[in-house]
């Protein structure tokens, strides 16, 4: 059994339902039971993203919350409330779920989760991957800015693996609220600031080329190396490709080589359920 969260409006269907593909097609053998979180996704979407998560044999739990959950939080270019949803999942959560795995509709899962999923926690609440080399360049600047001397790392939300037994026991959505009322002025990347300014202690590093691949910067990447990353590495090896940022690669205007993971699940939507290699 595989628990995902996700959590969204309604303008980030369309993406979603291309990461759910390619999550079902390259775990074939996992039960999946997805957690749709959110507050304002039209009724008839939610029944047709049901319908299509059970035609692929999996499952969807609808989670709708109140419109005013956060409805106070820093919200700013492209972001939206829901990006502040994961932080108070152990609230909704069914209880026998006790650990999940959050997914920003902006990713396509290309090989197995299954280690990954199930990595231990160690004690932590959060498994999560630093984009490193590029965030270790800006790493004083976070601590400063969240008055975190201590941090090892600053740790993107956008793959999260929840230990939701524990969130329940420890965290305090109250303290969210507060920390982000106290430090409105100082977020930049609002939830994410939450998670590495509340938490940093609390959160086990993973690898990022594995679990959480910046598609920003393939280009960059490439040119180092000590970490010969290539396609032909990112398709054998990479579970999450992350398209972090403005530029998604369902805009017109997206050029970049990294664009053929979601271009290649988005035509598998028309075709019937299989377990397919990029050509």
């Amino acid at each position: 059994m595989v628990n995902i969260l996700v959590a969204l409006n309604a303008n980030y269907v369309p993406p979603l339902r291309v990461m759910l593909k390619s999550l079902f097609v390259n775990n074939p053998h996992e039960n999946v039971t997805v957690y749709l979180m959110h507050s304002e996704i039209p009724e008839e979407d939610v029944v047709d993203l049901e319908r299509f998560v059970e035609d692929e044999g999996h499952r969807l739990v609808n989670l709708r919350v109140t419109d005013d959950l956060f409805s106070g939080a820093v919200v700013f270019r492209h972001y939206t409330k829901e990006m502040y949803y994961r932080l108070a999942a152990h609230r909704f959560l069914p209880e026998e779920v006790d650990r999940i795995l959050y997914l920003d509709p902006d990713i396509v899962v290309i090989n197995p989760l299954s280690e990954f999923y199930r990595t231990p926690f160690d004690g932590c609440l959060f498994v999560a991957a630093e984009h490193t080399p590029v965030v270790r360049m800006t790493a004083t600047f976070n601590r400063l800015r969240l008055g975190t001397p201590k941090a090892k790392g600053y740790f993107n939300t956008g793959v999260l693996l929840m230990n939701v037994e524990l969130m329940r026991r420890e965290m305090d959505l109250g303290e969210v609220f507060r920390f982000l009322e106290e430090n409105r002025h100082k977020l930049i990347l609002p939830d994410q600031d939450v998670l590495n300014g509340l938490y940093w202690d609390r959160i086990k590093p993973a690898d990022c080329f594995l679990y959480n691949f910046d598609a920003r910067y393939y280009e960059f990447f490439k040119l180092i190396p000590r970490h010969k990353i290539n396609m032909r590495w990112i398709e054998e090896n990479t579970v999450f490709v992350h398209y972090c940022g403005k530029r998604k690669p369902w805009q017109k205007t997206y050029r970049d080589e990294m664009g053929r993971f979601y271009r290649y699940y988005e035509s598998l939507l028309q075709q019937p359920r299989t377990r397919g290699t990029l050509a």
